[in-house]
């Protein structure tokens, strides 16, 4: 099959770029607005494509002829997202909607990308029918393109949890990078502990993405890790793997952080059906742990 995919300078983009390998039966072609900025692209082709131009997106895919579009292009900083809700719209939204015509135009099966920020956080860890409740813009444009791709014949949304990782020239960081860093320097950092989540290695959502796309799986997955914990527990796993102190790191609530944008507190997933369905097999959060040491050479 022929498979394009989109966010590819991102870090779930460079993921699937470096799985592609493990799916020679398929033709890839790797897109993201601009130039390609990354040296590892496995097998895939590039092309330059703006999700938010409906003529760019149309070109791009009636001359490559996708059997299936995996759309995991988004604007994804929440309080970004919540500062500049047009521009949020006009991505998460707008730029959804034309991979959604777009793959209506070539009959193509289409993955999408969700978050667990469609929920308002009361009562997590969520399945896959669990009523959505956006508290932020960010939650609200996701749950708003999961309602486009949901108009679609053959589609599968995939929700996941706090992506982790390393990964070539990102433009912005993650929270194991980010707190190992500041565990390192010994800079002062607040951390959360009510916030609860199940984060997830950004090899294992490449993983559960490929796995939905090969089998052309429909309707919605949670992809997401296997390990639930709150936000300053998972910095006190990175501080011990890593052998670092918590000496520099204040215990807070969220009402104190004054952050733009709500979160919502109790998140994380159920994986049952993905890995019953799709076969999905994540890394525990110490084997993620282990694979991000390796790919900074610690």
């Amino acid at each position: 099959m022929k498979i394009l995919y989109t966010g590819s300078n991102g870090l779930l983009g460079q993921k699937i770029s470096r799985a592609t390998h493990t799916f020679p039966q398929h033709e890839f072609l790797a897109t993201s607005r601009g130039a390609n900025r990354i040296q590892n692209m496995g097998t895939a082709a590039y092309a330059s494509m703006d999700i938010t131009n409906s003529e760019d997106v149309l070109r791009v895919v009636e001359e490559f002829q996708p059997d299936i579009i995996i759309h995991g292009a988004a604007m994804t900083h929440v309080d970004k997202c919540e500062l500049y809700p047009e521009q949020a719209t006009l991505v998460n939204v707008g730029g959804t909607r034309n991979m959604a015509e777009a793959a209506q135009q070539v009959d193509a099966h289409l993955v999408h990308i969700s978050t667990d920020f469609i929920f308002d956080g009361k009562d997590g860890p969520y399945k896959e029918e669990a009523e959505p409740n956006p508290v932020s813009h960010y939650g609200w444009t996701k749950l708003e393109a999961e309602k486009i791709i949901e108009q679609l014949s053959s589609y599968s949304i995939l929700r996941t949890v706090l992506v982790i990782g390393m990964a070539e020239d990102l433009s912005r960081s993650n929270i194991v990078p980010w707190a190992k860093g500041a565990l390192e320097k010994g800079e002062a950092i607040n951390v959360v502990d009510d916030q609860f989540r199940t984060p997830t290695l950004a090899e294992d959502l490449a993983q559960g993405t490929l796995l939905a796309a090969d089998q052309k799986a429909h309707g919605v997955f949670n992809i997401a890790g296997p390990d639930y914990m709150s936000i300053y527990e998972l910095v006190g796993q990175v501080a011990q793997y890593f052998s670092l102190s918590m000496d520099s790191v204040t215990r807070v609530d969220s009402t104190t952080l004054n952050q733009p944008a709500k979160r919502p507190p109790v998140t994380g997933f159920d994986i049952g059906k993905a890995r019953k369905e799709l076969g999905y097999t994540p890394h525990t959060f110490t084997e993620a742990l282990e694979i991000i040491a390796q790919q900074t050479g610690l």
